[in-house]
């Protein structure tokens, strides 16, 4: 099948066509021409004024498959990942079992072969994601897992955390983590500041995320090893990953795209929506994600996709669950962003960066090469509908909204979707 993408703005700074517009003809699955001809082909796209880049990844997605299949099951996820433009995704081990076993592993990547979205398993740190015993990590990195994290919850135990440092470094592994400390976290409910102290809810402080960051750091100046930094909220946060950069350490971070451009007043009416972990926190918080999205402190750009169904969600805040979905609207927040951040820097984040992290194949618009492709369209403006949402979950807060910006379409494993 021939497919020519017409008048696209190419950004790759790997390849020579960055910066150009161009024509870029799909043969097959693969990229045979990119310059100013024309084809007779299948299928024509015109896209004046969108964006063609590598494919997107994400950098840690919810599934509940095994186990929870009623809020996403692996087919529906990869068809959400695919119509918001991420041909890659790596998956939370949160699941039931646990991805702590070659089985789990392999459970994840049966049918990559068949599906445009592949799916990358992140196996967990400590069985169960209890934080009390070690998995076989080095066995699961020999099945494929491609980095380790306890997903949801954070590694803390020190002694494991270190542990998990020092073995990892034999397979040049990496520790995924989202730092918390669980006493200081316990029963928050939301950003503690003004906000929460007005609405009568129990407040995750700062300091839970920050005091935890500064031991992780510490520890991995003590052990060596690659550590990411998973969903970065505080300005201090940022602070302590550069402080550490400077000292030589390998530490990476990323943010979820929606961090930086809402906070913790969306919940004045107790939304539960908008309840998410970490949670929205206040201005000075955006603005720090913002300048560290433009400095390069923050490498990776994530969804957060976390599907919850409604009798999760639909509660009284305090009972509600964190989480919302976010694989389909992702792109809407990315040009968002682009009104402050060059377009090509925050594209990055999400294509080389997490590929170089997770140790996959880089993607590259250049002929010859597999077509590896999100094409997006940032003035495009649509209606997040519930017959769009792919998600077997619901709790979005966009859902039935207008929203400017989205991935028009994905190429991948000889696949296609286009959503025009």
């Amino acid at each position: 099948m021939k497919i020519l993408i017409q008048s696209a703005l190419l950004l790759d700074k790997k390849s020579p066509h960055h910066g150009k517009k161009r024509n870029v003809l799909i043969t097959n699955g693969r990229i045979t021409d990119i310059g100013d001809k024309n084809y007779a082909t299948d299928r024509l796209i015109d896209a004046t004024g969108m964006v063609l880049s590598p494919g997107w990844v994400d950098i840690g997605s919810y599934v509940g498959d095994p186990g929870h299949e009623y809020k996403e099951d692996l087919t529906s996820l990869a068809k959400t990942a695919a119509a918001g433009g991420f041909t890659e995704v790596a998956v939370l081990p949160n699941t039931s079992p646990t991805v702590q076993t070659k089985n789990e592993v392999a459970y994840l990547q049966h049918g990559n072969d068949n599906r445009l979205t592949q799916l990358h398993p992140l196996a967990a740190v400590t069985k169960g994601t209890k934080g009390e015993e070690l998995t076989e990590m080095l066995d699961l990195h020999e099945a494929g897992a491609v980095a380790f994290t306890d997903g949801l919850k954070p590694v803390w135990h020190t002694d494991i955390f270190l542990k998990t440092l020092q073995y990892l470094q034999k397979v040049n592994g990496l520790l995924i983590d989202h730092p918390s400390d669980p006493w200081l976290a316990l029963f928050g409910q939301m950003h503690e500041g003004i906000q929460s102290t007005s609405l009568g809810l129990k407040g995750m402080p700062r300091l839970a995320e920050e005091v935890a960051l500064a031991r992780n750091l510490e520890l991995l100046h003590y052990a060596g090893g690659r550590l990411h930094v998973h969903k970065v909220s505080t300005a201090r946060a940022l602070d302590l990953i550069r402080a550490a950069r400077k000292k030589g350490l390998n530490v990476t971070c990323d943010v979820t795209t929606y961090q930086a451009l809402l906070d913790d007043s969306l919940l004045a009416d107790f939304d539960t929506h908008y309840k998410v972990y970490p949670p929205l926190r206040e201005k000075s918080d955006q603005d720090a994600i913002l300048k560290a999205l433009k400095d390069g402190t923050i490498d990776v750009l994530t969804t957060g996709h976390l599907p919850q169904d409604e009798e999760s969600k639909m509660l009284e805040f305090d009972l509600a669950d964190f989480g919302l979905i976010n694989l389909q609207t992702a792109a809407s927040q990315i040009a968002s962003l682009a009104n402050a951040i060059a377009l090509e820097d925050l594209l990055e984040k999400l294509t080389d960066k997490p590929r170089t992290l997770l140790g996959l194949p880089l993607a590259t618009l250049a002929e010859d090469e597999k077509a590896n492709l999100t094409l997006f369209a940032p003035e495009a403006e649509w209606t997040f509908t519930h017959e769009e949402n792919f998600s077997k979950s619901k709790n979005a807060p966009w859902l039935g909204q207008p929203l400017k910006g989205r991935a028009v379409a994905a190429f991948n494993n000889g696949k296609h979707a286009i959503y025009e």
